[in-house]
């Protein structure tokens, strides 16, 4: 498929990665219509998701891609339905959930509501105002307690150690049955450790920093025994583009019934980093970047901690299918995206604006 002169929908669209994706869409994809739906909840600092809108806006003035920015609720069924039947997106990009493992624990009504109800009306919408593509959000963390790794796509993903990651997986298990009853392509992306600039407060790296900044103590859990698969943003970002305009194959099994239409891959780095190897790189790159001084004492704002309920000690991805069907797989190291983050945290905390 070509982006070109489509509509596509994208969720979260002022979310990390949704804001991404969309100012993507506006810098090589001409004649787009885009359509933006967020409903800007306060899990996290919400200056950070009016930064991210104000970029759009920004992005959008160069651009021959038109832009519509809904404030909504996925949950909201009446306004769901009311978008699919006025604009008939030809692509949808779900990527609005509730995020985070730990939230998941204090306030479970949040992840019902946004990814599995606003995930069914995502579906039910797509059901009656067909779509060419619907591709959604899904996470490492279906994957919970799995002992094999790297983790692969073919591994069974029956054991979620968190609700978050239960939700992550019956949004799956959704999309198969809708793809099955009324052949609706669609494709799940389960994403790895994302970062990069302007990126969620409640990640490890960002968290970090925050607490840095202010002279605490940082807590790195399973006393440094964890490793995390980063993934930069940009790297998500050419995955979620080149999956869009590739649906999986509408075809028909011996039966003479329709076969899904139905993929899921992971995007990962596939280089693991632990946890005191991340810190140490982090740290590098702030006091390169000037947001720490260069005699900060990093050891005594470290404490080794157990592990937290939720987690998971190691997250490793095998996205050879995804390199297999599309010809690419992430490039970014850790060093470099971190760089990138440092000086976007420095410009946006403590520039000229900011004092």
């Amino acid at each position: 498929m070509s982006l070109k002169n489509i509509t596509i929908l994208v969720t979260g669209s002022s979310g990390f990665i949704g804001a991404n994706v969309v100012k993507r869409i506006f810098k090589d994809y001409d004649g787009a219509v885009v359509i933006g739906l967020d409903n800007m909840n306060d899990y996290y600092d919400v200056a950070l998701k009016k930064y991210r809108l104000a970029e759009i806006e920004e992005a959008q003035k160069n651009s021959s891609c038109t832009y519509k920015f809904f404030k909504a609720d996925l949950a909201d069924k009446g306004t769901i339905n009311q978008i699919f039947e006025e604009y008939k997106p030809d692509i949808v990009v779900n990527l609005a959930a509730q995020a985070g493992v730990r939230y998941s624990i204090e306030n479970p009504q949040a992840y019902i509501d946004s990814n599995i109800i606003g995930f069914y009306n995502i579906l039910e919408a797509s059901r009656h105002y067909p779509v060419e593509h619907l591709v959604y959000a899904s996470s490492s963390s279906v994957y919970g307690g799995n002992k094999k790794v790297p983790f692969s796509v073919d591994d069974m993903v029956d054991n979620p150690v968190s609700l978050y990651a239960a939700t992550k997986k019956s949004n799956e298990l959704l999309a198969h049955a809708y793809s099955k009853l009324y052949n609706i392509p669609s494709t799940g992306l389960r994403f790895f450790t994302v970062y990069g600039p302007a990126g969620r407060p409640d990640m490890a790296y960002f968290g970090f920093t925050n607490k840095l900044v202010k002279g605490e103590t940082i807590k790195i859990f399973n006393y440094g025994n964890c490793r995390r698969d980063f993934t930069y943003v940009d790297d998500i970002v050419e995955g979620v583009v080149r999956v869009m305009k590739k649906p999986p194959e509408k075809k028909n099994g011996e039966d003479g019934l329709p076969l899904p239409p139905y993929a899921v891959y992971n995007i990962g780095g596939g280089q693991p980093e632990n946890l005191l190897d991340f810190v140490q790189i982090l740290s590098e790159e702030l006091v390169r970047a000037g947001v720490l001084p260069s005699d900060y004492d990093f050891e005594a704002h470290k404490e080794l901690v157990p592990m937290q309920p939720g987690d998971v000690p190691v997250t490793y991805a095998d996205a050879s299918a995804l390199e297999r069907d599309f010809g690419f797989k992430p490039t970014i190291d850790l060093r470099t995206g971190l760089r990138h983050f440092a000086e976007w945290y420095k410009d946006f905390y403590m520039g000229e604006s900011n004092k």
